[in-house]
């Protein structure tokens, strides 16, 4: 958690594991973020920015990458917590 003041990261740890996940390293081609809130990063020293925020015209998007269907990621309460603040965070007026 690199940004653990940003109301997405409200009640997450300042580290926290996912015990499987696919890795994606960077670079991963996009714009430059306006914040990165999230980071992941794997055992053999890759990194990914996986939370990442942006914002478009009169709005924000929210880029989150936790991993994929092979495992069970959107099970664990971690992510779900991302998730949930994210969805009250942008979704306010």
């Amino acid at each position: 958690t690199l940004m653990p003041d940003h109301p997405i990261a409200v009640g997450l740890p300042a580290a926290w594991d996912i015990s499987q996940t696919e890795m994606y390293a960077e670079h991963y081609h996009v714009p430059a973020p306006d914040a990165v809130v999230l980071e992941e990063r794997w055992d053999k020293g890759e990194q990914f920015r996986s939370g990442m925020l942006w914002r478009v015209g009169g709005g924000t998007v929210f880029y989150f990458r936790p991993g994929h269907e092979t495992y069970a990621i959107f099970k664990d309460p971690l992510p779900l917590r991302v998730l949930t603040n994210a969805v009250r965070w942008l979704g306010q007026p």
